[in-house]
Parts: structure tokens; C-alpha cells; sequence
């Protein structure tokens, strides 16, 4: 997998296209959740992008400057293509949006909301709960957050 970082104003069409092309096909369309893809941050974030050998993208995220939807930098949108789950993209995912932060903004914390069922994935990359438990678009979330005194790196 080959993985690239780029903020929303150096996404060609195309690459924009498909990465929200994932993102719908499943948080909207798996999941059968209907919710505000296009909630601007989109515009203002870096964009993290996995593809397979062929050049589709089979995984993404998205990557949120202090202040935007926490106080904390944030990652947010993390998806990998039901053909590639189980197989280490998502953490190798998760590891190239940490490595980016810390080059980017520094050891500083990071927040996420994260879909329940997902928070040992989360723990694996050394976010915990901070306790806020709720619902989001029917989906129970955990907010959770990655603190760089606790990571040896």
C-alpha cells in the first residue's frame, strides 16, 4: 500500500472524489447511516490516502488543525475498504496520521471521536477513553484521546 498526505487544496478532483467516494460507500451506505458528509472541515483538513497497487483508494482519513472540532488536533473519517480490513491497513492507516502530527504539529494531544466497537483498535495506537460515552447518528461513539507523555516514540 502506498500512502499520501495532502491538505484539501493540493487534492486534485479526482483524488477528492474517490476518497469521498469511500467515506459514502461506507458510512453511509454499509453502515445505512445517513448523516452531513460535507461538513466543510473537509476543506480546512490534510487528507490522509491509501492505495493498492492499482491506484484506488482503499483507505483514508482526515486530519483537523487545533480548533476545529476539538481543542487538540484531531483525527477524524478513518475508513478502510471492506476488502482490506483485516489485513493492517487500518493500523498502518492510524500510524501514518501520527507520524504526520508529530512532524506537523509536534508531540502534542490528539482527540478522536471513535465508533465504540473500535476502541481497542484505538487503544492499540495509544488512545484512551476520556469517559464521554454518546450517540452519534444513531452509532454509539467514545471520545478518546492520545496523550505524547505516555508514548515512547
Amino acid at each position: 500500500m502506498n500512502f499520501q498526505i495532502k491538505h484539501f487544496n493540493e487534492l486534485s478532483l479526482i483524488e477528492f472524489h474517490d476518497l469521498i467516494a469511500l467515506r459514502v460507500k461506507i458510512f453511509v451506505v454499509e453502515q445505512n447511516c445517513s448523516y452531513l458528509e460535507l461538513d466543510g472541515k473537509d476543506k480546512i483538513s490534510y487528507h490522509v490516502i491509501c492505495r493498492n497497487g492499482t491506484g484506488e483508494i482503499m483507505a483514508t482519513a482526515r486530519i483537523l488543525p487545533q480548533g476545529i472540532s476539538y481543542e487538540e488536533v484531531s483525527i477524524g473519517r478513518v475508513v478502510t475498504d471492506e476488502s482490506v480490513r483485516g489485513k493492517g491497513e487500518g493500523h498502518m492507516l492510524m500510524k501514518a496520521c501520527m507520524e504526520f502530527i508529530r512532524k506537523e504539529f509536534g508531540r502534542v494531544p490528539v482527540k478522536i471521536s471513535a465508533q465504540s466497537h473500535l476502541e481497542k483498535f484505538y487503544n492499540a495506537h495509544l488512545f484512551f477513553s476520556t469517559g464521554k460515552e454518546y450517540l452519534e447518528d444513531d452509532i454509539p461513539h467514545v471520545e478518546m484521546l492520545y496523550l505524547p507523555q505516555i508514548d515512547s516514540q
